[in-house]
Formats: C-alpha cells, structure tokens, sequence
C-alpha cells in the first residue's frame, strides 16, 4: 500500500507560479497525512493544487487522526483534508478550544460498516443479516480471538464504535486490530482468493472495493440519537458527510491555500479514481497531476 505521508518534507513539485501582485503570499501549508489511501488523495490533489496553482510550498506530516488535531493548537498542522465525524474533537478544539474551523464539506460521502468476502455471502447468505452472526462465530474464530468469533478492524486511530457494537447486540465476537488500513485489505483480500472466513470493518469511498465487491452486514438501522452514548451503541453507523477542518489561524490568515481548503470539493468517484492511480503504483504527485490534468474546469472554480 503506497500512502503518501513525506515525513515533514515538502512536497516534490516543478517550480510555482507566483502569486499575484497585491495577494497575500501563501508561505508554508502544513497537512495533516492520515493513514488510508483516500486521504492520501484529497491530500494530494489538494497539495499539487497548492505548490502549482498557488506558489505555496507544503509540508505533509505523518499524524494519526487524533494527534492531526493537536496541531492546530501548536501551529504544526494547518490542514485535516478528510475528517470522519469525531464529534468528541469538534467539541474538544472547534468549540471549546476554538483552535480549529470547520472548513466544509469535501463532496465525499462516507459509510463504515461490517463486511464479509464475496464467497461467504454466496455460501452462507443469511450472514449479511447481523441477527445471524452469532450462527457463524465459531466459523469465524482465529487464534487472536480467544475462542470467540473474529471481528477485524483496522487502525485502532479510525472511527469505530465495534466493540460496544459487540457488547449491546450480545455477539459471540472479539475485536482484533489488523493495525492498517493496508493490513486490513490484504487480509479481505486473502480470504477472498483463499476462501478462508473473515468478517471486518471496512468502509467506502474506497478504491479496494473495485478490486473485491465486500458484502455488507446489516445491523440495527441508525436512527437519530442511537450512537450519542459511546458505551451504549447498539445500532449501525450514520452517512457521513465528510469535510475538512483547518486551524483558526490558518483560517483567518487570508493565505490563498486557506480559501483553497474551504473551496476544495469532489465525488467518492474522483476520489477513488486518484486512489486507485496511487495504488496501482504512481507517486500520489502524479496521480495527483492527471487528475488534475483532466478536471481543469473543477480546478478553477476551486481558485476563483
């Protein structure tokens, strides 16, 4: 899995334009690289935009969610291009701190939820329902699980209520991290092509999905309200609008790559087709770059 983060280097471009007469310089943009490939490419167009477009020169950090938004504070991170929920770091640096600013939505929708290879709902096709699982968990059993069934997930960092999903529904399962989103696909990967069992977490907008047509597993429908209780959450998760959330600073600095942030906005579809470029092996610059390439008309209305 190819994931873009530079390690606190700034991006590798050709030389930008300058910025007009009488605008604001853009200077220096810190982001945020979270740790899955569709961040990576939000990240990455959003960078090659910036240095080409804008004459700013990016600086990418490696950062887990949850440390991303301590920066904001610090002045070490500008920019989180793709945020998924965390009403706990809204309130936290957005309304109580006031350290950080919602900067819109990306056009991204985004869905989590429990998923099965294609073979196993072909086999077992009650399995989609959640109300059967418990049937499956000894099937679904591994030597991580401690005799219970297995339930993948992924980085411990993503947004995830499973384990109290586990807990309330009264499932037979156990949450096992895989550790990353790239352990994770292999492991969907492999059981697909092993016809070996496997039940995890998993969610779209997603390149991988294109390569394995995950099943997903119904839970209790989301309703408004059901998942306010971390401890208590006994029902799917919502649609996500997801958006972007930039440093209060950053924001009201007038810096061109802050008014960039706030118009910066695409479909699952765009993002999937630069991810899909960046896991096929291209450097996120140049999935970056034939994006960009191509969608000039969205590029310009992002500037204007």
């Amino acid at each position: 899995m190819l994931l873009a983060g530079c390690g606190g280097a700034s991006v590798n471009q050709p030389a930008a334009a300058p910025a007009a007469a009488g605008a604001v310089p853009c200077g220096s943009v810190n982001v945020a690289m979270n740790a899955w490939v569709g961040y990576t490419a939000n990240a990455a167009v959003y960078s090659y935009v910036a240095e080409n477009k804008l004459g700013c020169t990016v600086v990418q950090k490696d950062l887990n969610e949850q440390i991303s938004w301590q920066g904001f504070a610090s002045g070490e991170v500008d920019v989180v291009m793709e945020n998924w929920g965390h009403e706990d770091l809204v309130k936290q640096y957005i309304t109580d701190q006031k350290v950080a600013v919602d900067a819109g939505a990306t056009g991204n929708v985004g869905h989590i939820g429990w998923y099965v290879v294609p073979w196993m709902a072909e086999k077992y096709p009650d399995i989609t329902d959640g109300k059967n699982l418990n049937k499956y968990a000894s099937m679904l059993a591994t030597s991580e699980s401690g005799g219970k069934g297995q339930l993948l997930d992924g980085d411990p960092a993503f947004v995830t209520n499973d384990e109290a999903l586990v807990k309330n529904l009264n499932l037979d399962y156990k949450v096992v991290f895989s550790g990353s989103e790239a352990a994770l696909i292999q492991s969907f990967r492999t059981a697909e092509q092993n016809k070996t069992p496997i039940l995890g977490y998993f969610y779209e907008p997603q390149w991988f999905l294109s390569e394995v047509s995950l099943k997903k597993v119904n839970l209790p429908a989301w309703t408004e309200g059901c998942d306010t209780n971390a401890e208590e959450v006994a029902c799917d998760y919502p649609e996500y609008k997801l958006n972007k959330v930039i440093s209060k600073k950053f924001a009201d600095s007038g810096s061109p790559a802050a008014k960039l942030a706030k118009s910066f906005k695409w479909t699952n579809e765009d993002q999937n087709a630069v991810a899909t470029d960046i896991q096929g092996g291209m450097t996120p610059e140049a999935a970056a770059k034939k994006w960009v390439d191509a969608h000039q008309d969205v590029v310009n209305a992002w500037l204007t």
